[in-house]
């Protein structure tokens, strides 16, 4: 399973802005830096308008995608074949 949560990273540490509860202790992890604003939106074939109206209709669906009942999905294709 793949989980993303944003965070700060200051004094070496990176504070996350929340705490995820579907997560056991020492977990693996990746860290990616973000430069502020610098999504190049060219390169995924949009501008910012359509960026912005693509974000406002999928917000309606980041409960449901995120919610524990959805990492079925995360290996459907395996689960469907040990059926």
């Amino acid at each position: 399973m793949l989980k993303s949560v944003e965070g700060i990273y200051r004094n070496g540490k990176i504070d996350l802005k929340e705490v995820p509860t579907d997560i056991n202790e020492e977990a693996r992890v990746i860290v990616t830096f973000l430069e502020p604003g610098q999504i190049d939106l060219r390169t995924r074939g949009i501008d910012e308008e359509q960026a912005a109206d693509l974000r406002a209709r999928l917000a309606t669906f980041a409960e449901d995608w995120g919610s524990p009942e959805m990492d079925i999905y995360d290996n459907y294709d395996a689960v469907k074949a040990n059926l």
